[in-house]
């Protein structure tokens, strides 16, 4: 593998915790392609790990339980005909996965007073088009 995967900041997948299950890809092929094992599951415990802090571990949890078996995340790769590309896919996209799912939540927005310049080419545009509309009445044709 390329190193430790990094979820965000000096934190990072460990290597012992990944569970790694190798099967034949579906799809067409050719020669070879019935005795490669190249689709990759990578699993991750994300219920029992000691990798996280306990804040980012709730946040994952309580983010990914519609995508969790028994505390377990999963992910799948087999886009790729090599085992190897697909082992780093599915490293990579997991570890994307969990630094969305760990990520703090977004501030609240601050609410704040509309503009009156803004306001005003609002009501002016309106004002516009209701004159556009009204001259398309047939009223002064004719």
């Amino acid at each position: 593998m390329s190193g430790p995967h990094v979820i965000r900041g000096s934190v990072s997948l460990p290597e012992a915790e990944l569970m790694w299950r190798f099967s034949r890809s579906s799809g067409p092929g050719g020669q070879h392609v019935n005795t490669s094992d190249s689709q990759v599951e990578l699993r991750f415990d994300l219920a029992n790990t000691e990798a996280l802090p306990e804040v980012w571990k709730a946040r994952a949890l309580e983010r990914l339980a519609g995508r969790l078996v028994d505390g377990v995340v999963s992910v799948r790769a087999s886009e790729h005909r090599s085992q190897w590309r697909n082992r780093e896919t599915a490293a990579v996209r997991l570890a994307a996965l969990l630094a969305e799912a760990t990520a703090p939540p977004p501030k609240p927005r601050r609410a704040t007073r509309i503009p009156r310049g803004i306001n005003e080419r609002r009501l002016r545009e309106k004002k516009q088009r209701s004159d556009t509309k009204r001259g398309r009445s047939g009223r002064d044709w004719g």
